[in-house]
């Protein structure tokens, strides 16, 4: 038996966002291409800030916070009672990560994230959102169906294994702990971080 935990309950669209990706890409280019114009928006800084969530941020920093919780019980006392405070002790603060909760997967309990209203997530230590998140199938149907959504990601659980979904919003977003890997107690925490995955970290895969 499963339970589905709803970090906020909302009524949510589930039509939203379900124009064609190609026609929504051309929408923003345009909506883009008029801030510049009227000079609204430095496209130097536009690219700055892909970059830097795209690439110098990535889901290592989310990677580093699991790996301290692994091998440092008392962070991870912290993590589990106060995630932004203590996801700031490592330095990784900003937008989109302002309000985090972070949730623990454990023998016979699998934590899966998702954002039902649009795609709510928290770049400073995932970094971008991949493709599948922001689609209106995933976010509707990790609700409905997460051990499905997870069976297609290759995630099988036991019958009997309770799967909490969490609904990120713009308050609160949520990170995954996954369960430490077998053989890993000699490992330290760079070692440790270089197991971790993002999807394990937003709960459609398991280490």
């Amino acid at each position: 038996m499963h339970d589905h935990d709803h970090g906020h309950h909302q009524d949510h669209d589930h039509t939203h966002g379900q124009e064609p990706a190609s026609d929504i890409a051309l929408r923003v280019k345009a909506l883009e291409s008029l801030m510049v114009e009227k000079g609204l928006v430095d496209p130097a800084a536009l690219d700055a800030i892909v970059d830097f969530y795209e690439n110098k941020v990535g889901p290592r920093n989310g990677a580093q916070v699991v790996a301290k919780a692994w091998s440092d019980p008392a962070f991870r006392a912290r993590l589990l009672a106060d995630a932004t405070a203590a996801i700031a002790e490592l330095g990784y603060t900003g937008g989109q990560g302002e309000h985090m909760v972070a949730v623990e997967n454990g023998p016979g309990v699998h934590n899966l994230v998702v954002c039902t209203l649009c795609s709510c997530y928290p770049w400073p230590v995932l970094g971008l959102p991949p493709v599948w998140y922001k689609s209106s199938a995933y976010r509707s149907r990790a609700v409905i169906d997460p051990r499905g959504v997870l069976a297609e990601f290759g995630t099988t659980l036991d019958a009997g294994a309770q799967v909490h979904v969490w609904d990120s919003t713009a308050e609160i977003r949520y990170l995954v702990i996954p369960e430490r890997p077998s053989g890993t107690e000699n490992l330290d925490e760079t070692q440790l971080a270089a197991l971790v995955t993002r999807d394990g970290m937003i709960g459609t895969a398991r280490l």
